[in-house]
């Protein structure tokens, strides 16, 4: 009997340490496939002027979701003002086969306490993202991000990285001293929520890259350098390897504020 139970307690013990490496193997083969599948869907943000010299400029990524002709991406992502005179218009890249369409977009709605926007762009509908439930995240898991890092040197070629979440902690930690503090921070101190700390690292142009599950594709979050980074590291010097993520919870939020329905 104790003969038994031994050797039945020694298979549990090899199954529990074998098991993480079995979910990171799925993960790991399963990923491919769901970055074919969510590239479409993931395009490049910027602004378009015919007559300027280059008429592109790439300032971040963005994701299609709802009905295939709204944009998610970062507030700070677009521009403050636009050279309406000379028909300087928000636009969206999206990949059609080999080549980049462009889109011209106009911003209906947008959150600056969680640095969102939502844009609305012309033509057909495009493919689109399924938005997650950010209560099911959890510290460990494996998640992966695909946007357009430093567009304007490496070319409209979406990128994927994957890492974990290292942690779900507030976007604001108080300082050791009054004299740290600044306006931006205390604002968001007064009114503190939890983001995704990730052991990936995202580079200029990934903000607003979509974080999503590496087997279902379901995104839990949208990524932010600039707005989470500035609030938890205004002392230290903003270490490249620490990426963060707004969760997902919030771009509800917003689209539902503009009547939109997500799916």
């Amino acid at each position: 009997m104790i003969r038994s139970w031994t050797a039945t307690f020694r298979r549990a013990l090899l199954a529990s340490a074998v098991m993480p490496y079995i979910c990171w193997a799925a993960d790991a083969n399963s990923l491919p496939d769901t970055i074919e599948k969510i590239k479409p869907a993931v395009v490049a943000i910027g602004t378009f002027q015919k007559t300027r010299r280059p008429p592109s400029v790439f300032r971040g990524t963005g994701f299609v979701t709802a009905d295939g002709l709204h944009v998610v991406t970062n507030a700070h992502v677009l521009p403050d003002k636009l050279d309406t005179d000379k028909r300087e218009m928000i636009a969206v890249f999206a990949s059609n086969t080999n080549q980049m369409e462009i889109r011209e977009a106009s911003k209906i709605g947008e959150d600056r306490d969680h640095d969102l926007a939502v844009l609305k762009i012309t033509g057909r509908p495009l493919p689109t993202l399924t938005l997650g439930k950010a209560q099911l995240v959890r510290e460990g898991e494996i998640y992966a991000f695909t946007g357009f890092p430093i567009g304007m040197v490496l070319g409209l070629n979406a990128v994927t990285h994957r890492g974990i979440i290292s942690a779900i902690a507030p976007i604001a930690i108080p300082q050791l001293s009054a004299q740290l503090l600044e306006k931006n921070l205390v604002a968001r101190l007064t009114a503190p929520y939890n983001v995704y700390q990730l052991d990936a690292t995202a580079y200029p142009g990934n903000s607003g890259s979509p974080l999503y599950d590496p087997i279902s594709g379901q995104v839990v979050g949208i990524i932010n350098k600039v707005f989470v980074q500035e609030s938890k590291e205004t002392v230290i010097q903003k270490p490249s390897g620490i990426s963060y993520a707004i969760p997902v919870t919030h771009i509800r939020d917003l689209l539902r504020k503009l009547g939109i329905e997500a799916n």
